[in-house]
């Protein structure tokens, strides 16, 4: 516990302390957000705000967990799935920035990538850290027997998934950092439970992880709050969603994950929503998707979608915790 909070404090000092060098070689070099066509005309006005801070994050979440981290293999796999999408995330906004425009690396290389990470990280969770192939379903103490194949389509569609979930809820300023580091706190205090119940450091060394990236998290909020001057970018918002993911994965919780990031899972849902429905029925069921977009062409201000979201993070986090804490 104190290592976690230990790193989680020197993870948001990081952050506070470099963020203004960082930020002011950002725009030195350039480094600024294309705005895409299509999203709300008052994001015009966010062109040129220098992204990549990303890159910051997880230079802040890196030097916490050499100094905190026992290097478990737990912990380490999660750094892997964390820092793999981030490296996506990084080519990603890398050919943004080069061909300066709002499109990036296609859909289906981000696919091709994440599976081959999500084999290599499901291989070692069978084979090193020792886990089998059954997960946890909530509300029961049932564990439902995935099998091999099971077992790595559940471990890709979650990386997938929630990385790119978060990816779509970061398109206002703090969104996906602020409501990361919730469900970061939520996941923590599964490890806890976890390592205490069966007196596993590996399991518990998942904590400082959360500490380190919920740390770098909050420190970023500091220059990411509206109006913000630095955007994370998808080096920041796919490696978040990396992390979430591979705590899942590790502590078995892919279901209760569905639970515990509700909210990513609305925003990403409201996007296949709205897609399916003009695919099929050539009618939108949002003014523009992901959900957050819907309510600024409803005229609420992006302060107030932005706590409020949070809010509902907090209460789905709660509630998965609380499903987890009484179940298992």
């Amino acid at each position: 516990m104190l290592r976690a909070m230990g790193a989680s404090v020197v993870a948001m000092v990081l952050m506070l302390v470099i963020g203004p060098p960082f930020i002011r070689w950002l725009r030195l070099n350039e480094f600024g957000q294309n705005i895409r066509e299509e999203g709300p005309e008052g994001h015009k006005t966010k062109e040129g705000t220098p992204t990549m801070g990303g890159v910051l994050i997880w230079f802040a979440v890196l030097i916490p967990f050499i100094i905190f981290s026992r290097f478990s293999v737990a912990s380490i796999t999660v750094m892997i799935a964390a820092l793999g999408n981030a490296v996506i995330g990084f080519a990603d906004d890398w050919i943004k920035i080069v061909r300066r425009r709002s499109l990036g690396l296609a859909a289906r290389y981000k696919l091709l990538l994440q599976l081959l990470l999500a084999l290599f990280i499901g291989f070692i969770a069978l084979h090193f850290v020792g886990l089998d192939t059954r997960v946890d379903v909530p509300f029961t103490s049932y564990r439902l027997e995935l099998g091999g194949v099971g077992f790595y389509a559940l471990i890709f569609l979650t990386l997938a998934g929630f990385s790119n979930a978060v990816n779509l809820t970061d398109g206002l300023d703090g969104l996906a950092a602020g409501a990361s580091a919730i469900v970061l706190v939520a996941l923590a205090g599964i490890a806890f439970i976890i390592g205490r119940n069966a007196s596993d450091p590996g399991i518990t060394d998942l904590m400082v992880v959360s500490g380190c990236v919920g740390g770098a998290c909050l420190g970023f909020l500091w220059y990411n709050t509206f109006p913000a001057d630095v955007f994370m970018g998808d080096t920041g918002s796919l490696g978040l969603g990396g992390a979430i993911a591979g705590m899942a994965v590790i502590t078995r919780t892919e279901f209760v994950l569905l639970i515990i990031g509700g909210l990513f899972v609305i925003e990403a849902a409201s996007v296949v929503a709205q897609v399916v429905s003009f695919k099929l029925f050539h009618r939108r069921v949002l003014l523009m998707a992901p959900l957050h977009h819907h309510f600024e062409l409803k005229a609420w201000s992006e302060t107030k979608i932005i706590v409020r979201f949070w809010i509902i993070a907090a209460i789905f986090a709660g509630a998965g915790f609380a499903a987890y804490y009484a179940t298992f």
